[in-house]
């Protein structure tokens, strides 16, 4: 039987979700005795486009399938086609792709999607905002990039669940630690800035949570804005998980990587013939539990750090 060959392509390497997908893909690789290369578009569309297109029109170079989370608002259609064209096949990871069934209806290549339920994500992050927060507040929220289709439906779960005496004040960054560092670095220099009380800070993404942190800390009175509850979502167990143990998030969302599914599909369907449904959902799950974060915050809602 022929060994099969990937290409996993991830938006970036400096946020440890996507640190997680790598490594999940090479023990999913390792275990099922495929190749895998892990190639990263560092937060750019248009060179994770021609990343992947190079796979594709290079005979001598062509892995069996693509698998790709998308930097940007676009799951790249064309270059979806052009795969299919080819013969190879194309995996969407974590973003809407509405071309799926069109694909697979009209070539005989592995085409399907993976994503974690982004809007079930929100929803228990609102929820866990609701139970750091019984008495209500204000959240400082820093989505993640506005093209992005899993920070749109991060947005609308939480919307859906956050009570009404909690208010947002929502600031973008691009899924790392450092893009919100400057988010975060740039709104505190503003004189508006100084007059908004702030109860906690809510990031869609572990990393952001701890840019906001480090951006805080630099502030005059950084003891008292640190004292507040961060919250973050991915929860991968070196970081998110380990920092609520610490007390530096007061809570996260586990997200499972999605890349060791995606190649255990792909081995399945090629090797085996098995047939999948276009999209697969992963559930997310709070940390801690809702029940228990709920339990700890009844009653016991942190003092506001205030304007500074």
């Amino acid at each position: 039987m022929k060994r099969l060959s990937f290409v996993v392509s991830l938006p970036t390497d400096d946020n440890d979700y996507q640190q997680e997908q790598a490594a999940a893909a090479q023990r999913a690789a390792q275990r099922l005795g495929v190749d895998v290369k892990i190639v990263h578009a560092g937060n750019d569309a248009v060179m994770q486009s021609q990343q992947l297109l190079e796979f594709v029109q290079k005979p001598a170079q062509r892995p069996d399938a693509l698998i790709f989370e998308p930097a940007g608002g676009t799951a790249f259609p064309q270059v979806a086609r052009a795969a299919a064209v080819a013969g190879i096949g194309w995996v969407v990871l974590n973003h809407e792709a509405d071309y799926v069934g069109d694909l697979r209806r009209a070539y005989k290549v592995s085409v399907f999607a993976i994503s974690s339920d982004h809007e079930e994500i929100g929803r228990i992050q609102g929820q866990q905002f609701q139970a750091l927060l019984p008495k209500g507040g204000t959240v400082l929220y820093i989505e993640g990039p506005a093209n992005s289709s899993a920070a749109k439906a991060r947005t609308r779960g939480m919307n859906q669940t956050k009570p009404a005496n909690i208010q947002l004040k929502s600031m973008r960054a691009n899924w790392t630690e450092e893009s919100s560092y400057r988010s975060v670095s740039s709104w505190l220099r503003l004189r508006t800035s100084q007059d908004m009380r702030i109860d906690l800070v809510g990031a869609q993404d572990d990393s952001m949570a701890m840019g906001a942190r480090k951006a805080f800390g630099e502030i005059a009175g950084a003891e008292r804005w640190l004292k507040l509850p961060f919250t973050g979502c991915d929860g991968m167990p070196k970081t998110g998980q380990s920092w609520v143990r610490s007390g530096l998030l007061a809570a996260t969302i586990y997200i499972r990587p999605n890349t060791d599914l995606a190649i255990e599909m792909l081995v399945d369907s090629m090797n085996h013939g098995t047939t999948f449904p276009e999209q697969k959902i992963t559930a997310p799950e709070s940390i801690p539990a809702l029940a228990d974060l709920a339990a700890s915050g009844s009653g016991k809602q942190k003092r506001s750090a205030g304007a500074y």
